[in-house]
């Protein structure tokens, strides 16, 4: 994993501390994700051919994992997956679980719907953000419910402040991450948000969903004591990549609805120091 916080930039894609003999099967796995968040969010394509390539790549995936030979389209992408599929034996259905959340959000995009509760935005996170995790503690040989669930909520977290950090910019794309009723419980309704009016009610939202954050990132730091030597430093970044971007976040007391907090080339430092420290 490399410092976050952006879609699948979670992996240790050309990073000094990934195992060197794990950087090939990595970025095998990042091109996969890679381009899938393309066919997902890049260019002028309408939602329903997004659905309809992401639905054939799916199909991709599924025929190279059963042997078949990768068609041309994709085939610099599914040649190498395809590799790692049997050289280490990865699991198909964490691959598939990225391309389904894809397709959700691209549907829920596309018809303006919203996300209930905590628990249903956290589903959307165990597809979209966990397998990450996952298949890097796969690669790593790391096992066990304790290491595996401290991954999910470091990926999650991921996630959520991926979110957060994003709102000013999602918002406007209908995009909504914001559950219905984190918004009834501070009294906001969903046109302030499309509008971008910032209020203490809003603030105090996008504090709230924050502290959650956080506190689901500090769940799962306890695995960076689990991973030796490099990994266990990679991941150390990640972490406080991630808690870095949220204490921007937090600084702007409710404002990242209106403005994206960054991180700067200055907060670089200051991460290298924190990872050291835990």
């Amino acid at each position: 994993m490399a410092p976050p916080v952006t879609h699948y930039e979670n992996f240790p894609v050309a990073s000094l501390l990934c195992p060197p003999r794990l950087r090939q099967p990595i970025a095998a796995i990042y091109s996969f994700a890679r381009a899938a968040d393309d066919l997902a969010d890049e260019g002028d394509a309408s939602a329903d051919e997004r659905l309809a390539d992401l639905c054939a790549y799916r199909a991709e995936l599924q025929a190279v994992a059963g042997g078949a030979v990768p068609g041309p389209r994709w085939a610099a992408i599914f040649g190498p997956l395809q590799a790692v599929l049997q050289s280490h034996a990865l699991p198909v259905p964490l691959l598939d679980d990225l391309l389904d959340a894809f397709l959700q959000d691209i549907a829920m995009t596309r018809d303006g719907a919203t996300y209930a509760t905590r628990a249903a935005l956290l589903d959307y996170c165990r597809r979209s953000a966990n397998p990450v995790g996952r298949l890097l503690l796969h690669l790593y040989g790391v096992g066990g419910a304790a290491a595996l669930a401290e991954s999910d909520a470091i990926c999650s977290a991921l996630q959520l402040i991926n979110f957060w950090q994003d709102l000013s910019v999602d918002l406007p794309r209908g995009r909504h991450y914001l559950t219905d009723a984190d918004c009834a419980a501070h009294g906001v309704e969903r046109t302030q948000l499309a509008e971008g009016r910032r209020s203490p009610a809003t603030d105090a939202l996008v504090m709230d969903c924050a502290g959650w954050a956080r506190r689901t990132m500090l769940a799962g730091a306890p695995l960076v004591h689990r991973l030796p030597g490099r990994m266990g430093w990679e991941l150390r970044f990640v972490v406080q990549g991630g808690l870095r971007i949220l204490d921007k976040v937090e600084a702007l007391h409710g404002g990242s609805l209106v403005t994206r907090p960054v991180l700067r080339a200055t907060d670089g430092p200051r991460l290298a120091w924190r990872a050291l420290r835990m």
